[in-house]
């Protein structure tokens, strides 16, 4: 378990990770499958956690753990690639980046009815900026993805987010009795299983040579993407809150604007800049600590 601020800086870490993911795809997806490139990062990883699982093969199985375990692994990686790509061929990315948005809301609901979390009113007034400034960013951005089937791609966005929220509680639930790496690893070989036939569906496309630039965006994306983000972040949600941990998810459209602006050259507006102060704000907000009044009042009592 780590302490409250290390469990930040981790999750810090692994939005920025997560965001560069992004750049990772987008030069995989030019030269090969999407199917192919997510099994290649499952597969990367997977061998990567071989190297090390004995080390981190430590659970205390409980009865019906399995059926969270299968919930947590089916939800992410599994469907929720599925889902997002299907999302971003029907709809654009500012819209996609919208329903995202919705991701700290849907989880912290689900951790009040399962979890039985309880959130303070200003926990929930910075996850509501911080919402506000995601959507405001997505909207501020000029995109050129085509969006053939709008309601369809948000509908599909939705789903993906529905089965972010189903990981991230499942995750909480387990990571008191699993180790955050074993279950990272379990991601990684379940994935790798779930996505290897989908590459023999009549659509997808087999690679047919080797492209040194998409390559080293695969084995990026398993090792420092699969292993190193989604490790960190599930040692983070293990020691804080889940409902709080999510609301670092609307960092993601930050980093990736400074990333998009510091390596690809894109462009940022005066629009763009203030959203993501409203998210960076809002983040704050909703994880800033106050002390009681009581406490307050006792110490000023015992002085």
């Amino acid at each position: 378990m780590l302490s409250r601020n290390l469990a930040v800086v981790g999750l810090l870490m692994a939005m920025l990770l997560w965001a560069s993911s992004f750049i990772a795809l987008k030069l995989a997806f030019q030269h090969y499958d999407p199917m192919v490139v997510m099994f290649g990062r499952m597969f990367v990883a997977s061998l990567c956690f071989l190297l090390f699982f004995k080390a981190i093969a430590r659970f205390e199985y409980r009865a019906g753990d399995w059926k969270y375990l299968a919930l947590m692994v089916l939800s992410e990686p599994c469907f929720y690639f599925v889902f997002e790509a299907k999302a971003l061929q029907n709809t654009s990315a500012q819209q996609a980046g919208m329903i995202t948005a919705l991701l700290p809301l849907l989880v912290g609901i689900g951790a009040w009815l399962w979890l039985k979390e309880r959130l303070s009113r200003q926990a929930w007034m910075g996850f509501a900026l911080a919402v506000a400034g995601a959507v405001w960013l997505s909207v501020a951005g000029e995109s050129t993805a085509d969006a053939p089937n709008p309601v369809l791609g948000n509908f599909y966005e939705f789903c993906a987010m529905v089965c972010a929220t189903g990981y991230t509680l499942c995750l909480k639930h387990l990571s008191e009795r699993y180790s955050p790496w074993l279950l990272t690893a379990l991601q990684s070989f379940c994935g790798s299983l779930f996505f290897l036939p989908m590459m023999a569906l009549p659509d997808v496309s087999l690679p047919e040579g080797w492209v040194p630039q998409a390559l080293i965006a695969i084995v990026y994306l398993g090792t420092v993407v699969n292993i190193l983000a989604y490790g960190l972040y599930n040692l983070s949600v293990a020691s804080i809150p889940a409902s709080q941990a999510s609301a670092f998810v609307n960092m993601i459209p930050v980093f990736t604007l400074g990333l998009a602006y510091l390596i690809l050259g894109e462009t940022l507006n005066l629009s763009q800049l203030a959203a993501a102060a409203l998210v960076i704000g809002g983040i704050i907000l909703s994880q800033w600590q106050f002390r009681p009044a009581e406490e307050r009042d006792s110490e000023l009592t015992v002085a």
